[in-house]
């Protein structure tokens, strides 16, 4: 079975924002309780930032995602590139449920070192088969970075 681009496409930015729907379930009952008693740093944005970033960022993950998908599946390495997508994508969801679901800032820094390795990945897989897939997976990987800047803090400040 044959599946037009728009599809594609809508299915593909579907699975990213759905890995930020599982991530917010674990976020969001946190962010008044134990997230807003913990020490945070300087630089740390305020909570109503998050939501929309991160929307921003799985639809270009989604977007870039669809980029290389596009280009058949048929394809050994298009096969690679989405398989290891799908592995920082359970990453990702995976830091909230470390971080905000079991309290654990100390565990959710190195499995974000993970993430952003697994992010790394993806962008040399995806840069391959698409410039401008792994182009729009940079603002992830910078912001990522920063996240992994704030998560170190906030487990050494508490």
């Amino acid at each position: 079975m044959k599946i037009n681009n728009t599809f594609k496409l809508i299915i593909a930015i579907g699975v990213s924002e759905l890995a930020g729907i599982i991530g917010s379930v674990f976020t969001t009952p946190s962010i008044a309780g134990w997230y807003a008693g913990i020490v945070k740093p300087a630089l740390n944005p305020p909570a109503w930032v998050f939501g929309p970033v991160w929307t921003i960022l799985f639809a270009l993950m989604g977007i870039a995602t669809f980029l290389v998908w596009e280009k058949g599946l048929e394809r050994r390495d298009v096969k690679i590139a989405l398989g290891i997508f799908l592995g920082q994508l359970a990453l990702n969801t995976l830091w909230s449920i470390i971080f905000f679901g079991l309290h654990s800032p100390g565990g959710a820094f190195i499995e974000i070192i993970f993430l952003w390795l697994a992010i790394l990945a993806t962008i040399i897989a995806f840069a391959k088969i698409s410039k401008p897939a792994a182009w729009l997976l940079a603002p992830y990987i910078l912001w990522v970075s920063f996240a992994a800047y704030l998560n170190y803090s906030i487990w050494m400040l508490n």
